[in-house]
């Protein structure tokens, strides 16, 4: 099998407007005239189009007089599932969806530097090489999981990047609590339930000394995932797993793209005390003993509190302070 199965390549411009009004009136009848009207194509062209939606999983129902009614969707990642959410305004401009990816990190590099504009959104429904932070592997099976990266072009310093680590975490854990689990943040990029991880983000930044170029934020959720290999059995977990039923993935993601866009408005404001706040009510970490292993060093301590920028305060046992930018933090 070929490792990169691109499904649709898709500006939010060339939307599928047969299908996006469908969405809208899910539910209820809407007669071919009545969509031959509004969008200007043929009934037969409409007829053709309901026939591939069908192919793809869509459940609609076909009435002489009364026309299509949209009665069920596939859980799955289609442009179009995001784009009929009015609320979610600049992400999405361009989307890239797969059916399966390497990484989706990886390649929101690759379009990253080709040009894609601020808010394209990859979205894949498996990764064979789906990636953590230090390069290790993260489980991604087909369609039990979000994995989805970000493409944005912030107007922030290359100090300020962490910030936005941050505030996906925030955006990640209050769309999981939507469903019911009371997870909880691992600084600086992790979603933890009971101690399991749940969900991890990866930002990966270009930037010149005083300028961000783009930054990429890598967002993986366990979402149906029924088993995990052996060796993370101990500390991995998924919503299926926890509340021990299937969870709608397209209805939580939409959950986490309209906070993300939330928080990171406030980011671009200069707001960032709020998502600070927030990120300090929903994490897990400050107060308790750590040991944080970076590329060139090791620091144990308590973890007292983080900073304006991100970084983590660590008191250590002899008394004084450290303050860390990254590193991999062992909870005690």
């Amino acid at each position: 099998m070929e490792e990169e199965i691109l499904i649709k390549a898709q500006d939010k411009e060339n939307k599928n407007e047969i299908l996006l009004y469908l969405l809208k009136n899910k539910g209820n009848y809407v007669s071919g005239e009545e969509l031959s009207e509004k969008l200007k194509v043929t009934r037969t062209a409409i007829w053709k189009q309901i026939n591939g939606f069908k192919k793809l999983g869509y459940e609609i129902d076909s009435v002489p007089r009364l026309g299509y009614c949209l009665k069920n969707s596939p859980d799955l990642f289609i442009p179009e599932e995001i784009w009929k959410d009015d609320n979610i305004k600049f992400l999405g401009s361009k989307i890239y969806y797969f059916d399966t990816i390497g990484s989706t990190n990886e390649k929101a590099k690759i379009l990253a530097l080709e040009g894609a504009p601020h808010g394209t959104l990859v979205l894949s429904e498996k990764q064979t090489k789906g990636k953590g932070r230090l390069g290790r592997k993260w489980e991604s099976p087909d369609k039990q999981g979000i994995w989805l990266s970000i493409i944005l072009r912030p107007s922030l310093t290359p100090e300020e990047a962490p910030k936005i680590t941050l505030m996906t975490a925030v955006a990640c854990a209050k769309a999981i609590r939507e469903q019911g689990v009371n997870c909880a943040i691992k600084w600086p990029n992790d979603i933890l339930y009971k101690e399991k991880k749940l969900a991890g983000i990866l930002t990966e930044i270009s930037a010149e000394m005083d300028k961000i170029n783009h930054v990429v934020v890598g967002i993986g959720i366990n979402v149906n995932t029924k088993s995990f290999p052996e060796e993370l059995e101990d500390i991995a977990t998924s919503l299926y797993l926890i509340k021990n039923e299937y969870i709608e993935r397209v209805p939580l993601l939409l959950t986490f793209l309209k906070g993300f866009e939330l928080y990171y408005s406030e980011l671009e404001k200069g707001n960032f005390s709020e998502v600070l706040k927030e990120w300090k009510n929903l994490n897990c970490t400050l107060g308790r003993k750590v040991r944080i292993i970076g590329k060139n060093f090791e620091v144990e301590g308590e973890a007292c509190d983080i900073d304006e920028f991100g970084a983590l305060l660590i008191k250590k046992d002899d008394g004084t302070f450290e303050r860390i930018l990254s590193g991999d933090v062992s909870l005690r």
